[in-house]
């Protein structure tokens, strides 16, 4: 839900679900109090058709003030520790831009202010909205207190005492390039990322050639079907291994890569998630 709740079986997690919809509506309903806006026979208000304007105008500004909506409330949760399940690579690079498309925002509406002068007013006042200085400021001052909530984050980002970034991957080619331009990203932002997990591994204590080996040895007393599973399980655990190798040589001596097995059962519920936990705290010993 929209409020933290506490997970059955453990005494110190909650969670939460985001909606960045919900939040950048409330944030628009809030405006239009504010201000008086009215509304056309379609049901739009003047701050609602500027929003649309300026979402249309700067891609992605919708998505930085609702953000910054969230970030209002995590910053009022008393928590030691908050744990973004973020979306995938290029979802995650975006919010990172979110302090440059607000600058993109300001400069975007003081240029319309300054070129077209009476813009906003005419439109507030198409759509039965307040008084021109009314919308004006009510607009600018909420990209404000954006652009102040975004810019306190982005310092907490880039302060490793407090945040750091835990890249989680596969060992295929796309998702091993994807954190490879991830890692490079959060390093030009001056964010920390100093561990990887990689997920779904096939047998990572052992490798590809101890089971090419083993393999070799039994075929021929194996059945059909049985030889062609066994046949095509190599045949991936032989990829998973170049993808693996790979990251190691990339990441091996400044970050701690921690190799995650491929399980037999998804990992739901709560002894399901300690137990995945454990081997997530103490991985297995490739060494041995």
């Amino acid at each position: 839900g929209r409020e933290p709740t506490p997970i059955k079986g453990f005494t110190n997690l909650s969670a939460m679900e985001i909606d960045a919809t919900e939040d950048l509506d409330k944030m628009q309903r809030s405006m239009e109090d504010a201000t008086g806006a009215g509304h056309d026979e379609d049901g739009n208000s003047g701050i609602q058709s500027l929003m649309t304007e300026l979402t249309n105008s700067i891609p992605g500004i919708d998505e930085a003030m609702s953000f910054s909506e969230l970030m209002k409330q995590v910053q009022n949760l008393d928590y030691d520790v908050v744990v973004f399940d973020t979306a995938p690579t290029g979802h995650t690079l975006r919010l990172l831009s979110f302090p440059t498309i607000l600058e993109k925002a300001f400069g975007k509406l003081m240029d319309l202010k300054d070129r077209f002068g009476g813009l906003i007013g005419q439109a507030s006042a198409i759509f039965g909205g307040g008084s021109p200085d009314q919308v004006q400021a009510a607009l600018l001052g909420r990209l404000e207190e954006t652009r102040a909530i975004i810019n306190k984050v982005n310092t907490a980002f880039q302060d490793p005492a407090l945040t750091t970034f835990v890249c989680v991957c596969i060992p295929e080619f796309l998702s091993i390039y994807e954190t490879e331009r991830l890692v490079q990203e959060l390093s030009k932002f001056g964010i920390d990322s100093h561990n990887i997990v990689v997920n779904q591994v096939l047998f990572p204590e052992k490798d590809a050639e101890e089971l090419g080996e083993w393999f070799d040895s039994n075929k021929d007393g194996l059945q059909k079907e049985a030889r062609e599973i066994c046949s095509k399980m190599m045949a991936r655990k032989r990829m998973q291994d170049k993808y693996i190798g790979q990251c190691f040589d990339l990441y091996g001596d400044d970050f701690h890569v921690v190799l995650m097995p491929l399980l037999d059962h998804e990992v739901r519920g709560v002894e399901k998630l300690k137990d995945f936990s454990e081997l997530l705290i103490n991985p297995i010993d490739l060494e041995e």
